[in-house]
């Protein structure tokens, strides 16, 4: 009885993990990756593996705090994986990003007298983007699919 609520939850199921470096090139437009996974049991079957880049746009302070989440790109890996309890999976992907610049953004990279205005403004706004890759894979036969999230910097 409990083997079967385990499997249903994921307990004890597959586990996910994403290797991905901590920076990445704004103007590359391409992250390359692994995602490795592991199990604590037997016969896991994943169905599909969804990668995706978000930047998390945060700006204002207290009640007027606003937060957008946009996706810089995605891709989904389909085709079933087969592993038992002793396996290491590991994936490799490359993920095709575009990086949208604001009017703020464009400003500050246009010369250094601009940019230290531009800093300044965005400061006293409470504006800051966060960048992440998301990967969340299908399990059959599991209610809640693992998943795994890696913040990352963009240089």
């Amino acid at each position: 009885m409990f083997g079967s609520i385990k499997k249903t939850l994921g307990i004890e199921g597959v586990k996910v993990e994403i290797l991905v470096p901590e920076e990445i090139e704004r103007d590359s437009g391409i992250v390359s990756g692994i995602i490795k996974m592991t199990s604590l049991t037997e016969k896991n079957i994943v169905e599909s593996i969804q990668i995706k880049m978000v930047e998390k746009y945060a700006r204002g302070r207290g009640k007027n705090k606003r937060i957008n989440e946009y996706v810089m790109g995605q891709i989904v890996k389909k085709g079933r994986i087969y592993f038992a309890k002793s396996d290491i999976i590991e994936v490799p992907f490359s993920l095709k990003f575009v990086h949208v610049q604001s009017e703020m953004d464009k400003y500050e990279d246009l010369n250094f007298f601009v940019k230290g205005m531009v800093k300044a403004a965005k400061t006293i706004k409470g504006v800051s983007s966060e960048y992440a890759i998301h990967v969340d894979v299908q399990v059959k036969g599991t209610a809640l699919n693992p998943f795994d999230v890696k913040v990352i910097t963009l240089k």
